[in-house]
C-alpha cells in the first residue's frame, strides 16, 4: 500500500541541504518514491503547530520502500547533508486512502 511522506522543516544550513537536493530526488526515485509537491510557507489559516518554512510531500511505494531509503548503507554518506541542512524537522507518514470511508466508518 502506498505512503505519502509530509516533510516540514526550516532551512538551517543552505550549502548542506543542497547537497542533500541535489542527489536525493534520484535516490527517492530509486528506492520507489516520487516527489508530489514542493512548497514554501505562505501563512497559516488554521491551527496550532509552529509552521516551517518548507514542505515537501513523496508518495512511496509503500512503507518498506520508504526504509529502504531511510535504512540503505550506500546512503549513509547522504542523510547527513539533510540533517545537517535542516531544522525543526517533522516527517509524517500517511496511508493512502482513495476516499475517507475507512477513517468516517463507524467502528463495531
Amino acid at each position: 500500500m502506498a505512503v505519502y511522506a509530509l516533510n516540514l522543516f526550516d532551512i538551517a544550513d543552505k550549502a548542506s541541504y543542497l547537497a542533500y537536493a541535489k542527489r536525493s530526488v534520484s535516490e527517492v526515485t530509486a528506492h520507489g518514491g516520487k516527489v508530489i509537491s514542493l512548497g514554501k510557507f505562505r501563512e497559516a489559516a488554521k491551527g496550532d503547530i509552529e509552521p516551517r518554512t518548507v514542505m515537501i510531500l513523496v508518495e512511496w511505494e509503500s512503507k518498506e520502500a520508504f526504509e529502504s531509503y531511510r535504512n540503505d548503507p550506500k546512503l549513509a554518506d547522504l542523510h547527513p547533508h539533510r540533517e545537517k541542512g535542516a531544522t525543526n524537522y517533522i516527517w509524517h507518514l500517511f496511508d493512502k486512502l482513495e476516499d475517507l470511508r475507512p477513517i468516517l466508518k463507524d467502528e463495531a
